[in-house]
């Protein structure tokens, strides 16, 4: 028998909700052609239609890193490919987000963006067994295929028709699920049969078109003018901030505007804000610098855009400041924590920050605290 290929195109995610295609990106027909691509893989190498000649039926789902609609599917997707690849189906899966044109507040759900250096890291963590391609610089791809959210599968039988396109089933949490729309179509093609149902609706996040590139610029440019501003907290003040009763997760990084790894660092802290502060999170950075050194550190703040809460300890005496707020710290710069709701260090590092390694921290500890919709609440 003849393998049966399933594509995966990861396409990305925006707004979670039920999506409406929109005219300047039409779907597939059912009944046309698998248009043809040649893409790179996170493997190492270069995909095309060619690849997988020797299959009887062809599925693309169009998925991606960022969207927690389609990392609730990831498991269902290496499920479908262990269960139907020895009977000659065969699976790809194409990344068609244009990596700038997700706004970093579309991020508060992952530790991972859509380009393609995290595309090779979520397949190596999550022991991805199909083919992961790259859509994303181009969207070439994605255009004529058409998804309208992530995931969205395509099927098409041994001569490349499509006969299905639609969902992987009817609910992101697995337990719910009544209808396995895309199991179901795979059946009745590998037995011969036209599917059942042959559309159905998709549900999850927007496709991140290049044309959203010009939305994010201007959503930057007005996160760039909110105010900044700085307060001076004493030892009381920092005792408080470490205990934590804000109810959030809270992130403290001690800086100085003299420490290079601390400058260096700054502006990836403040786009870590910027991905998690409209969910229960708070970051606030503490000038670890003298009193009079206040209009200094504000000037930095201000060119940085730190629309963030800012303290600069309020007191000469820096050995007060590092038994205020963390005496297991030895004093050097930058020093940062992450406290859970209850006041428990979930997280402390000195030096420079590992940020993958930081929100993998942070996201755990907020779906644990507020989780994400799909998510099964036991999980």
């Amino acid at each position: 028998m003849r393998p049966v290929v399933i594509f995966l195109s990861v396409l990305a995610m925006a707004a979670l909700g039920l999506p409406a295609q929109a005219d300047d990106h039409p779907t597939l027909p059912l009944g046309a052609p698998a248009p043809d691509f040649r893409l790179p893989g996170v493997d190492g190498r270069t995909y095309s239609l060619k690849d997988f000649s020797n299959a009887k039926v062809l599925a693309v789902i169009f998925t991606c890193d960022h969207c927690p609609t389609a990392q609730a599917y990831e498991g269902r997707i290496k499920q479908l490919v262990s269960r139907y690849r020895t009977r000659g189906v065969a699976f790809v899966a194409i990344n068609p987000n244009h990596a700038e044109a997700v706004r970093l507040d579309e991020l508060g759900y992952t530790d991972l963006d859509d380009t393609f250096k995290s595309m090779k890291i979520r397949a190596a963590d999550r022991h991805f067994n199909f083919p992961y391609l790259d859509d994303g610089p181009t969207e070439s791809v994605a255009r004529h295929y058409g998804p309208a959210a992530t995931p969205h599968v395509f099927i098409f039988d041994s001569t490349r028709r499509l006969r299905f396109q639609g969902r992987i089933d009817d609910s992101e949490r697995e337990e719910l699920v009544q209808q396995h729309d895309t199991r179901d179509a795979l059946e009745a093609l590998l037995g011969g049969r036209e599917p059942a149902v042959t559309a159905t609706k998709v549900f999850g996040c927007s496709i991140k078109w290049a044309d959203k590139v010009e939305s994010n610029r201007e959503w930057r440019e007005k996160v760039r003018q909110e105010p900044v501003a700085i307060e001076s907290a004493d030892t009381a003040a920092l005792q408080a901030l470490r205990a934590n009763a804000s109810g959030r997760i809270r992130v403290v990084n001690v800086w100085a505007t003299w420490c290079g790894p601390c400058v260096a660092e700054f502006d990836e802290l403040i786009e870590t804000n910027l991905h998690f502060r409209h969910r229960d999170f708070e970051l606030v950075t503490v000038a670890a610098q003298f009193p009079d050194e206040k209009e200094k550190v504000l000037r930095f703040l201000q060119q940085h855009h730190a629309s963030t809460r800012n303290l600069i300890f309020g007191q000469t005496d820096k050995y007060k400041l590092m038994e205020a707020l963390d005496p297991e710290w030895n004093g050097a710069l930058p020093h940062t924590l992450v406290i859970g709701a209850d006041g428990k260090i979930l997280y402390r590092q000195t030096g420079e920050l590992d940020f993958l390694k930081l929100r993998r921290v942070i996201v755990p500890a907020l779906n644990k605290l507020a989780p994400w919709p799909g998510l099964s609440p036991t999980k």
